[in-house]
């Protein structure tokens, strides 16, 4: 990482000599009516510098030679204009449109929501505060193609298209969230929706670039904590919320400040919470019994966030670091406890000692330090040099009465340089991208050992117009290698004590494994008319296994099975460590996109298809675990035996349909409609894939009364009959949720008072992919009321 640093600052002096003297160009913003446009957004691409057009429209900016300015306003279509050292009395002109237009910061290339030939969604301003809640995956599973993995409200993911765990890559401003969410379902993300600024959730081949851990497609959490433009004035945000379905209480405050290039930004969050209530379900304990619950137990949150960045941001250079902590206890639910035996006790005994045992609960923290280098060069060539480095510390310790029973560790040091340039009339980037993660896990549910792993990766993305065309070429090689120790004790099962004191004698097994993955994508965007356009693009993309799909073996408490990875081969209800022949996952990806964002009526429709090879996924085996037995077959098997589920690889393909309309019926009132559907199966007819969520479809109609923004959606889920052989089926439900917001201009201060009504009908709906779905139904009825303040 040094090293890097070092050749960067060397790149930056020998091209600072060949910088361009700045010229002024002044210009004017006009609308499709030749109106002027007030407080246009004008900047120079691969700077971090802009200035805002006047009343009257007009602006004047510094540029290079040979520059490009990039100029965008809410509810207009972006506009980029090449412009020269000599160009004077620039006119602008905007068109507008009904979709909000939103810079992608993970595109790479500088692009807007609607210039992207892959799908992407992205939530920001109001409506991202608007539908903000503790975890990424309820936050933004009324997308289109994505949906939740749900293991309570506190431990949710997002799935994307039907992929989701290490599928689907994690990451803040563009680098990995290095949390443990990926190896468990009950393992929150350590990504904070409501410090964010904007999150995007990117499909298909815009993924690339981000390696093989985003086959199945990335979020990524943009925040300003490195300030990337200069902040002239103090300014600062203030949110309070109480939601009643769980007695919750937010707090989050931003503040940020600035002086002659100079920035800081401070932001913090403390959330506190019960268990939720539901509408009445019935549950069947342990012992067969029928009960009626009205609440999740365990269920909890209490949570606090901590964030510090600085920055200089200079005419071509920009320097900044970052410094973030989370401290965050919250409720497993579902948690079987496996170790009481109570055999022999009275009812009253077998009560008191379950008033004893105390809940399950995670205790989540994590230390997160990130720095940037970023240097514009604007020659005829080279635009931008752009380092980005992180390290983070992140714990997961599982308290069961009272103790530790298990910690889960891993510290992740990353680095992406990317190099932005031009090469006749292709605009693109190359890059460099290192990735080091030490993986720990210590106690009774350390059901995947230590292991490093490590990956360096190259990648180029390339685009260029033809006319109303672009073409958009991409390619990524990456060299992944994982390492871990393997003991005997790790995969044997007999617990005779001489036995046992065998396995403790047995050495360890060193095991390494290394693969090349290369994938590749091209894609065209054609703007056959203005403001509508149709996107085609097709990638390949292959993905290693992650240690726990290889090594995973021992009891997952929190899921109710006993794991085992793809090394291991079961003989004689015997687990074998024989990592042979671990194949790749091979993923053949096409999309076909067709938009239109101009006047009134508006629609985003893509239809995908995913062809894989070597899918990996968790197989049923038809065993059962038992702590005194070991592997045995589910007959006769003791009652507290679990489920043995391996990880297994098979041909599956994935496709489906994902839309989002909208219609302005008058200035004040508009309506949308959007849904999805994902059919997800084996080839030869071998079945379908497990927890692929339910299709959806839902309306949304917004009004505005002056100070006033009301808002009512109702999302349909349907019934999810496609399962496999040990999958129940999922009934459907409806989902009705409503909003208000008033405006309260009180000088200064900007203020806005909300209320949210969440499941107006106090519906009873289980998410089909959840693990523990019959556990933990959704959320009933919910009042959110809050008040934000900005200055």
């Amino acid at each position: 990482m040094t090293k890097l640093t070092l050749i960067s600052s060397a790149i930056f002096s020998v091209l600072c000599s060949q910088t361009a003297l700045a010229a002024t160009v002044t210009g004017k913003v006009t609308d499709d009516k030749n109106q002027p446009i007030k407080n246009a957004s004008v900047h120079v691409h691969g700077k971090n510098q802009g200035v805002k057009s006047n009343e009257l429209g007009e602006f004047a900016i510094e540029v290079d030679a040979n520059s490009q300015l990039h100029i965008s306003k809410d509810n207009y279509i972006d506009s980029r204009i090449a412009v020269t050292e000599s160009s004077n009395n620039v006119t602008v002109s905007l068109k507008p449109t009904s979709v909000e237009t939103v810079v992608v910061y993970a595109s790479a290339l500088h692009k807007n929501s609607l210039e992207m030939i892959s799908p992407v969604s992205v939530l920001s301003g109001d409506e991202l505060r608007n539908k903000s809640k503790p975890t990424l995956g309820e936050t933004l599973k009324g997308l289109p193609g994505v949906n939740a993995s749900y293991f309570g409200p506190v431990s949710s993911s997002p799935i994307i298209r039907g992929l989701d765990g290490p599928r689907v890559k994690i990451t803040q401003n563009g680098l990995d969230a290095s949390d443990a969410s990926r190896i468990g379902p009950d393992h929150a993300t350590s990504s904070d929706s409501l410090a964010a600024e904007q999150i995007e959730v990117l499909r298909g081949p815009s993924t690339l670039l981000y390696g093989s851990g985003a086959i199945g497609g990335v979020v990524n959490v943009v925040d300003n904590r490195i300030p990337t433009s200069n902040i002239d004035d103090f300014t600062g945000a203030a949110e309070y919320r109480h939601d009643t379905v769980s007695n919750s209480n937010t707090v989050a405050a931003k503040l940020e400040t600035g002086n002659e290039g100079f920035n800081f930004h401070f932001d913090g969050t403390k959330r506190s919470g019960d268990d939720y209530q539901t509408p009445t379900f019935t549950i069947t304990d342990d012992d067969g019994d029928v009960e009626t619950e009205n609440s999740v137990e365990n269920t909890f949150i209490d949570s606090e966030t901590l964030n510090f960045g600085t920055s200089y941001v200079g005419e071509h250079l920009t320097v900044g670091f970052s410094y973030g902590s989370i401290d965050t206890d919250y409720g497993i639910p579902g948690h079987e406890h496996h170790e009481h035996d109570h055999e022999g006790e009275t009812e009253e005994e077998h009560e008191e000692h379950e008033d004893e045992e105390e809940s399950v609960y995670a205790k989540l923290e994590q230390d997160r330090w990130q720095g940037l280098i970023s240097y514009a060069v604007d020659n005829s060539w080279l635009e931008n040099i752009n380092l980005r480095v992180g390290y983070t510390d992140y714990s997961h310790s599982e308290i069961e009465d009272g103790e530790i029973g298990t910690t889960f560790k891993n510290e992740t040091t990353e680095t992406r340089l990317n190099v932005e340039h031009k090469l006749g009339q292709w605009h693109g980037m190359i890059g460099y991208h290192y990735s080091d993660s030490d993986y720990d896990a210590i106690g009774e549910e350390a059901f995947t050992p230590a292991s490093v792993t490590t990956t360096h990766a190259l990648y180029l993305l390339e685009e260029r117009e033809f006319g109303d065309v672009t073409i958009e070429l991409g390619a990524r090689v990456e060299d992944y290698k994982i390492k871990s120790n393997i003991t005997e004790a790790e995969h044997g099962h007999d617990h005779d004590e001489e036995e046992e004191e065998d396995h403790d004698e047995e050495e360890s097994i060193a095991y390494s494994k290394r693969f090349t993955n290369v994938s590749a994508s091209a894609g065209a965007i054609w703007q056959y008319t203005p403001g509508q356009s149709v996107a085609l693009s097709l990638s390949h993309s292959e993905r290693a296994p992650l240690s726990a799909e290889l090594l995973s073996n021992g009891l997952h408490i929190a899921t109710g099975t006993y794991e085992l990875g793809l090394g291991y081969h079961i003989e004689d209800n015997e687990a074998h460590f024989e990592p042979e022949d671990i194949e790749q996952e091979k993923s053949t990806n096409l999309d076909l996109s067709f938009r239109r964002f101009n006047g009134n009526f508006g629609y985003t429709v893509n239809f995908f298809y995913n062809d894989i090879e070597n899918f990996y996924f968790q197989e049923n085996t038809g065993l059962v675990y038992d702590e005194e037995d070991g592997l045995e077959s589910a007959i006769g098997a003791h009652d507290d035996a679990v489920a043995v589920y391996q990880f297994t690889s098979k041909d599956a393909e994935l496709y489906g349909i994902e839309f989002d309309a909208h219609y302005q019926l008058t200035s004040s009132a508009m309506v949308k409609v959007f849904g999805d559907s994902t059919r997800a199966k084996l080839k030869d007819d071998e079945g379908n894939l497990p927890r692929i969520p339910a299709n959806k479809l839902g309306s949304e109609l917004q009004y505005d009364l002056g100070d006033l923004q009301l808002t009512l959606t109702g999302t349909h889920y349907f019934d999810q009959n496609d399962v496999t052989a040990f999958e129940t089926k999922t009934d459907g439900y409806t989902l009705f949720d409503a909003q208000a917001n008033y405006q309260l201009g009180l000088g200064t201060l900007d203020a806005q008072l909300y209320i949210n009504v969440d499941n107006i009908t106090d519906e009873l709906g289980f998410v089909h992919s959840s693990f523990i779905k019959d556990k933990a139904p959704l959320p009933g009825r919910n009042f959110r009321f809050g008040v934000r303040g900005y200055f």
